[in-house]
């Protein structure tokens, strides 16, 4: 099952280079009428990878629109799957297809408080967030707090255009590996507050384990991932389905999920994030080791490797994994 998708042309009318490894483009669709979008949005984009492969990717609308145009922000992984090294190549003028924007991560405005975490390329959904609550916050009255994680001070993406929203004290800014104080941040947000966080899948756990401890409802952490971090580099492994009597080989730059798609096995998916489980496939056997790249399972469940999203998370060495086909009786 796939999401549909309203697709349309889209030219690069300008690009940024926010930071680096961060670079920003301004995206003008071929329409008469630029959708709104509200905190947490996002447009999927396809892209052409060097080894001639269409690929799909989502990236975080930046800020408020301006009724013409959408922007997105794209950090450069060289080791990734190519899509990130594929947009770094377009240039002002290039024409690529964009869906019409779609929200999975939804910014409620009846909390009676907030704080938002974000780490590295994390911050791209959250920029829209502090300008929408920094005025809040302006009108009402209502606490906002912001930490903001990066591994050094040069990758601080969109820091001005976040303490204009929220003022220099309503941002922390934290450089380098040393662990961020969330318990601490999570005690003074007021009972009923809402924490919403984008980042790199070891920061979001250590979230969900700071709010879990701190006895705060499941409800009121929002959380969004870009699934593209894991314990282990991205490398070929070797996956065998044995209703379909087949072995094929996941490349480092692709994901399980479209290695199986490619070779003729139904598959079920929709964020592609790692977030909503339905792309999540039994486990058989594991020769080697599973790298979850997801927030989906449960620790129980990743300790136990009896199941795995194939959107996300990948392996070491050979997997064998049910897949859905049943044949007919």
């Amino acid at each position: 099952m796939k999401s549909d998708l309203q697709w349309m042309q889209a030219q690069v009318v300008a690009l940024r280079d926010v930071t680096p490894t961060v670079r920003e483009f301004t995206l003008r669709p071929d329409t008469d009428f630029v959708a709104a979008h509200e905190p947490g949005a996002h447009l999927q984009v396809q892209v052409m990878t060097e080894q001639g492969r269409v690929q799909t990717r989502s990236y975080s609308l930046v800020g408020e629109g301006d009724g013409s145009c959408w922007r997105i922000a794209v950090k450069r992984l060289d080791d990734g799957r190519g899509g990130s090294r594929a947009m770094w190549r377009l240039a002002e003028g290039d024409r690529l297809q964009v869906s019409a924007p779609q929200n999975h991560f939804p910014l409620d405005l009846a909390a009676p408080g907030y704080l938002l975490v974000a780490g590295g390329i994390g911050i791209t959904p959250l920029v829209l967030m502090a300008q929408r609550l920094g005025a809040l916050a302006r009108r009402r009255g209502v606490p906002v707090a912001m930490l903001y994680g990066a591994r050094h001070a040069g990758e601080f993406g969109y820091l001005d255009t976040l303490r204009d929203a929220l003022s220099e004290a309503g941002v922390q800014a934290h450089e380098g590996a040393a662990p961020i104080d969330f318990d601490a941040a999570i005690a003074a947000l007021p009972p009923g507050g809402q924490l919403y966080t984008c980042g790199p899948v070891p920061m979001l756990e250590a979230v969900k384990r700071a709010w879990a401890a701190a006895g705060r409802p499941l409800a009121d952490l929002r959380f969004e991932t870009f699934g593209s971090s894991g314990r282990l580099a991205a490398q070929a492994f070797t996956v065998r389905i044995p209703r379909h009597d087949l072995s094929i080989t996941v490349p480092a730059d692709c994901t399980l999920l479209d290695a199986l798609d490619a070779a003729g096995v139904q598959t079920l998916s929709d964020c592609k994030r790692g977030e909503c489980g339905l792309c999540a496939m039994d486990v058989l056997a594991v020769d080697g080791e599973v790298d979850h790249r997801d927030v989906f399972l449960s620790p129980h469940e990743k300790q136990a490797t009896t199941r795995i999203c194939a959107c996300v998370s990948r392996a070491v060495g050979t997997l064998t994994l049910d897949s859905a086909y049943r044949p007919d009786l």
